[in-house]
């Protein structure tokens, strides 16, 4: 009896790329890069779907038509989502969120252990940054105001702030960032559990492994470190390894 293994069934998708201005859109920079991704993605046996859903972007704009077509798409044909680069999102909470909970398989071609639960804490990781940077701002806004700065001074003029308030303001953004790194601390944990189950046992195999898998730092770029992934550890109370 042979004991070769059978080759792995072709699979049939439906690829989604986006671009964020209408210049690119139109120039096709950018496009094109992540288009060939996508054919490097693919095996022989696989099928791509014509045609590649291609969004434009400007602005604040969080509708998306072309991933929505592309979702109705998969679902109506049974094909696997296949985004050309999810990097590109990492910061974008609202697609993030939209992906995680569209009920359908999907797969990156430049982050191919990418799952649910990458892209749920990709997710976390971006509303916390916006929360962050919008609560450092009020925070430094009010402290200022608490000083007497008077705000929104005459075109061509700068208040003048005194050191007691921007102490203060430093103070708030300080505790704003370190209550973001906590969150994304325990954000990352799930993930770490999974790379121990699967016998990563030392900080630098925990690190490997969240890189591959595309989890991002808890600064948001960079790829991670025995010390970064020793720090997450540490501040999420749990013993490092």
């Amino acid at each position: 009896m042979s004991s070769a293994t059978s080759p792995l069934p072709g699979r049939t998708f439906v690829a989604y790329a986006r671009v964020s201005t209408q210049q690119q859109g139109r120039s096709g920079l950018g496009l094109e890069a992540q288009e060939a991704a996508i054919r490097a993605f693919l095996r022989p046996e696989d099928r791509l779907l014509a045609p590649i859903f291609v969004e434009v972007e400007s602005g604040r704009r969080t509708d998306r038509p072309e991933l929505a077509k592309a979702i109705a798409r998969c679902r109506a044909t049974g094909a696997v989502l296949l985004i050309a680069k999810l990097d590109r999102l990492s910061r974008d909470a609202h697609f993030l969120l939209g992906l995680s909970k569209a009920g359908v398989e999907f797969v990156a071609a430049d982050m191919p252990h990418a799952n649910r639960l990458t892209v749920g804490i990709m997710a976390l990781v971006a509303e916390e940054e916006a929360r962050a940077i919008s609560a450092r701002t009020k925070a430094a806004l009010a402290a200022a105001k608490a000083r007497g700065v008077k705000l929104g001074a005459p075109k061509g003029t700068r208040p003048a702030a005194t050191q007691e308030s921007v102490r203060s303001g430093a103070k708030a953004s300080a505790e704003a960032r370190s209550m973001t790194a906590d969150h994304r601390a325990h954000a990352v944990l799930p993930i770490v559990e999974e790379l121990r189950a699967e016998g990563a046992s030392s900080l630098h195999q925990l690190a490997a492994g969240l890189n591959a898998r595309g989890i991002p730092t808890p600064r948001g770029d960079g790829s991670w470190t025995a010390t970064a992934v020793r720090r997450v550890l540490l501040r999420a109370g749990k013993e490092a390894a």
